[in-house]
C-alpha cells in the first residue's frame, strides 16, 4: 500500500506532540515547544486544566452518550448558560465548527420557509476570504478555489461580497436572499476584524428587509477576543451564531444560537444529531463556561491582549522588511508580513521551538491559551525575536 493509513489530506509537519502542560506541548521525543496556537484557538484554557480534567473525568466515569431520544440535564444546564450569558433564546449542539455553522445556514433558511414566510429566501450573502468549514455546504459558503478543487458541483444559495464593503452587501439583496453569514474577525483570512459600520451596516439592513444575521464565531467566540462574543465588541446582536473551537476546550463541541424569532423554523424533525449535545461534550462545555464566563477572566484576556498587541508594535519596528503591522482583538492577534508567512511559521517551529498559525494575506496567527501568564509572554517574545533574528527569506524561485 502506497496510501498512509491516515488519509493525507494533512500536509502533517515533524511535530509529535504526545504531552501538554499548561501552555507547552511535549513531543514523544521530549521537545518542549511553547504553544501560542491552541489547537488553531481550541485549547483556551492550556493543556493541564484540572477544572477541565476534573469535569471530563467525573462524567466519563458517570454518563458518555446517551442519544438525543431521551431528557439531557446536562444540555439544559449548558444552554441554560448560554443563554442567560447571550442574545440567544435557545441553543442546538453540535460536535465541530462546520455542523454549527450548516445548522445557522439552515436556520436561516427555514426562517423563511414558514407558512407566513417567503419560500424563495433561501440565498445567504457571503464574504470573500471566509473560511465557514469543510463540509460541502461551508465551502459553498466560502469563496475559495482551493477549497472547492475536486468537489464540484457546489451547492447553490450563496452569493460572494466583499469584506467589509457595505455598499456591495446592499447592492446584492434581492428577492431570494435570506441573510449573511460574517464571520465579524475573519481567522484563517488573516485576522481581519470587520469594522463597526460594516456590523452596523448589516444590522441595519437585516432588520430593513427582515432577513437573518448570522454570525460565524467560531474561532472569534468564548473569550478569544475578551469579551464572551466578539459581537458584543460591535453593540450589536446577531439572529444566529455558530461557536465552536473554544467552547470544549479541546473536546469536540459546538453550539449554534438563535433567538426565539430566527428558530421558529426548527421544529420537531428539522434537524438532529446523533452525538451532539452528549453528556461528555456537557460537561467539559460546563467547565470552560465556569472559568472564562466571568467579567474577571474576560477583563485579564482584554489586558494581556493589549500587551502582548503593544509589544508585538514595537518590536515588528525592529523587521521592517519582514512586518508590516498586528491587527486583531483580544488573544485573537494577527501579525501581517510583507513576505510570505507560511515559510517563517515553520522556522519558529522547527529552529525555535514556538508554535504558531499561518493565515491568509500573509499573516502570522497568535492565538495563546488565554491562562498564559507573564513568563509564557516573555518566553514568547524570546523566542519570536530569536527567530526574526534568524530568519533568512527564502529566495524566489
Amino acid at each position: 500500500m502506497s496510501i498512509t493509513p491516515l488519509m493525507p489530506v494533512y500536509p502533517r509537519c515533524g511535530v509529535r506532540p504526545v504531552r501538554g502542560e499548561h501552555c507547552h506541548l511535549i513531543d514523544e521525543d521530549g521537545t518542549r515547544y511553547l504553544d501560542f496556537a491552541s489547537g488553531i484557538a481550541v485549547n483556551l484554557l492550556g493543556h493541564s486544566h484540572e477544572g477541565l480534567i476534573g469535569a471530563i473525568q467525573q462524567q466519563a466515569a458517570t454518563l458518555m452518550h446517551v442519544s438525543n431520544l431521551y431528557g439531557s440535564p446536562q444540555g439544559e444546564e449548558l444552554a441554560r448558560k448560554l443563554v442567560d450569558k447571550t442574545f440567544a433564546d435557545t441553543v442546538f449542539f453540535t460536535n465541530s465548527g462546520a455542523e454549527a455553522v450548516e445548522t445557522a445556514i439552515k436556520t436561516a433558511r427555514a426562517y423563511h420557509q414558514q407558512e407566513d414566510g417567503d419560500a424563495q429566501r433561501t440565498e445567504l450573502i457571503t464574504f470573500t476570504n471566509a473560511f465557514h468549514g469543510r463540509t460541502m455546504a461551508t465551502i459553498s459558503a466560502s469563496n475559495q478555489e482551493k477549497m472547492h478543487k475536486g468537489f464540484q458541483p457546489l451547492l447553490p444559495g450563496f452569493k460572494y461580497c466583499e469584506f467589509d464593503d457595505l455598499d456591495m452587501a446592499k447592492s446584492l439583496i434581492g428577492p431570494q436572499t435570506a441573510g449573511f453569514l460574517v464571520e465579524p474577525i475573519q481567522g484563517e483570512g488573516g485576522i481581519r476584524p470587520a469594522s463597526d459600520a460594516f456590523m452596523h451596516g448589516l444590522r441595519d439592513l437585516c432588520d430593513e428587509h427582515d432577513l437573518m444575521l448570522a454570525l460565524d464565531e467560531v474561532q472569534c467566540g468564548v473569550a478569544r477576543t475578551g469579551t464572551l462574543y466578539a459581537y458584543e465588541q460591535y453593540g450589536i446582536e446577531p439572529d444566529i451564531l455558530a461557536t465552536a473551537k473554544g467552547i470544549g476546550g479541546g473536546f469536540p463541541l459546538g453550539a449554534c444560537l438563535a433567538t426565539e424569532k430566527a428558530a421558529r423554523g426548527m421544529v420537531f424533525g428539522t434537524h438532529g444529531s446523533t452525538y451532539g449535545g452528549n453528556p461528555l461534550a456537557m460537561a467539559a462545555g460546563m467547565a470552560v463556561m465556569t472559568a472564562v464566563a466571568n467579567d474577571e477572566f474576560l477583563a485579564e484576556v482584554r489586558e494581556k491582549g493589549e500587551r502582548i498587541r503593544t509589544r508585538l508594535e514595537q518590536f515588528i519596528g525592529n523587521y521592517p522588511d519582514l512586518f508590516e503591522l498586528v491587527r486583531g482583538k483580544g488573544l485573537m492577534l494577527g501579525i501581517k508580513m510583507k513576505v510570505e508567512s507560511r515559510p517563517f511559521f515553520v522556522h519558529l517551529r522547527d529552529h525555535h521551538q514556538l508554535l504558531t498559525v499561518a493565515a491568509g494575506d500573509n499573516t502570522l496567527r497568535v492565538l495563546p491559551p488565554l491562562v498564559i501568564g507573564d513568563a509564557e509572554i516573555d518566553e514568547f517574545f524570546d523566542k519570536l525575536s530569536a527567530g526574526a533574528a534568524s530568519y533568512k527569506v527564502p529566495e524566489a524561485a
